[in-house]
């Protein structure tokens, strides 16, 4: 069954002057215009496209990939604003709708917004939506702690960072756990620290526990090897330079450098650390 507002694996069935028709099924043909066709194509043969609703309302396909596609979120620029809605960047040439309803703010030009796109389908248009709650999953998460997940990031609060998990789920990251400049819209790896008791899931961005301790040691001592056994780095640091070298907070740097002298791996003198041996 072909999906509106996604990629499809159609089968081009005829050629005509505007391009070729695809075979979509229950939903009729479905025209690819001649400026995405490649020569060679022919009938027989099976093309992966996008399909979407041109701005007569019919069906049609393109070789070109949007930004984002249905049922997925995104960070979206504002081109334009009309009485009924605004129209948003999304990599085609047709703008992306959305609605006055759905809009949580007012949308001004030239802003951008974190998305959810959707299928409206009265209308089988493509539009989105900026209140993001309703798209959300709220039953129990399934997540582990120590879980590696994909996170979008969509606002900051007073206590830290909304994002959404995996494009499913919504959590935290404290203001506390974050170390590195971070944005509206950036798609960043991060950890699930924990699930508490109400449902609400606590991210990090650096993985949870000994683990992360232990994974940490190898890379500071392959780093002083790399530098010929001495680095002119210590705890003293200020945690920036220490998250730009490692990518770690100065709280876990600490444990992982005191792991090592405890072992008696390395030793600080002349403001820095050396191998010992």
């Amino acid at each position: 069954m072909v999906a509106i507002g996604k990629r499809n694996s159609l089968q081009v069935i005829r050629g005509s002057d505007f391009g070729l028709f695809l075979d979509g099924g229950s939903l009729g043909d479905i025209l690819l215009p001649r400026r995405y066709v490649s020569n060679g194509w022919k009938p027989g043969d099976t093309l992966d496209v996008f399909i979407m609703l041109d701005s007569e309302d019919r069906l049609t396909a393109t070789t070109l990939t949007p930004y984002a596609m249905v049922d997925e979120f995104a960070h979206l620029r504002v081109v334009s604003t009309s009485g009924i809605g605004a129209f948003l960047d999304w990599g085609l040439p047709k703008d992306l709708f959305v609605p006055f309803r759905e809009q949580k703010i007012h949308m001004r030009e030239g802003q951008s917004y974190v998305v959810r796109i959707y299928l409206d389908h009265a209308s089988g248009r493509i539009a989105a939506s900026s209140k993001l709650q309703k798209y959300l999953d709220q039953t129990e998460a399934p997540y582990e702690t120590g879980e590696k997940v994909d996170l979008l990031i969509c606002a900051m609060t007073d206590l830290g960072y909304n994002a959404i998990i995996n494009g499913v789920h919504s959590g935290v990251i404290f203001h506390n756990e974050v170390f590195q400049p971070l944005e509206r819209g950036q798609r960043i790896d991060g950890f699930i620290k924990q699930i508490r008791p109400d449902g609400k899931i606590d991210l990090c961005l650096q993985k949870p526990g000994y683990e992360k301790v232990a994974e940490l040691t190898d890379v500071i001592l392959n780093h002083i090897r790399e530098q010929g056994g001495f680095m002119p780095v210590t705890d003293k640091n200020p945690p920036g330079e220490i998250y730009d070298l490692f990518g770690v907070s100065k709280k876990t740097y600490k444990k992982a450098i005191g792991a090592l002298y405890k072992k008696r791996l390395v030793t600080f003198e002349n403001n820095g650390t050396k191998l010992v041996g």
